[in-house]
């Protein structure tokens, strides 16, 4: 599946109509049901397939950030080869009280897999519990950007943001105006 197939498939897929409450506390008359994308295997390959080639050179560990980070982190490890570690929002407070799970991430350049990305402020928060763990992190894979002052605020924090696509791009592929 091509770019733009794999958006007119995500959009037709996802795409949710009415009045939603966002992450962000704005409220949209759109919305992205990301689950629905990605529990689909054939768009979850292609999506997989897509955002290989944007994996930075180096990177050693995918970090699927809780939950919706988590199968596409997942996809893109089959793809690459590169490990990848599953990171809650909370350690859990029994067993292994990880929050990172999987390999070891002390000192490994791991880049942070998530789905949408809106304001940032979960991957920021995210960062800041994998960097108590010594992981080199420099790098943010996304599906899709949804609000360019995301990619604003991960970059102020010195963060490089690597999208497959922009909010506009995938109203562009079923010509939706936003």
């Amino acid at each position: 599946m091509d770019r733009t197939e794999l958006a007119r498939e995500i959009i037709q897929t996802s795409r949710l109509t009415g009045e939603f409450k966002l992450r962000s506390g704005k409220t949209s008359n759109h919305y992205f049901d990301k689950y629905l994308f990605e529990s689909n295997p054939v768009i979850l390959a292609a999506i997989a397939e897509q955002l290989a080639p944007l994996v930075p050179e180096g990177t050693e560990v995918l970090a699927g950030l809780e939950m919706g980070g988590i199968p596409i982190a997942t996809a893109l490890s089959l793809k690459t080869g590169i490990p990848v570690v599953f990171v809650r929002k909370r350690a859990k407070e029994y067993g292994t009280s990880k929050l990172a799970e999987g390999m070891d991430i002390t000192g490994k350049k791991v880049c942070i897999i998530e789905d949408v990305i809106t304001t940032g402020g979960q991957v920021l928060l995210s960062a800041a519990d994998l960097l108590t763990h010594d992981a080199e992190l420099k790098e943010v894979l996304c599906v899709i950007e949804r609000d360019p002052a995301g990619r604003a605020n991960l970059e102020e924090a010195e963060f490089v943001v690597h999208s497959l696509f922009k909010m506009e791009e995938l109203f562009e592929s079923e010509e939706i105006s936003l």
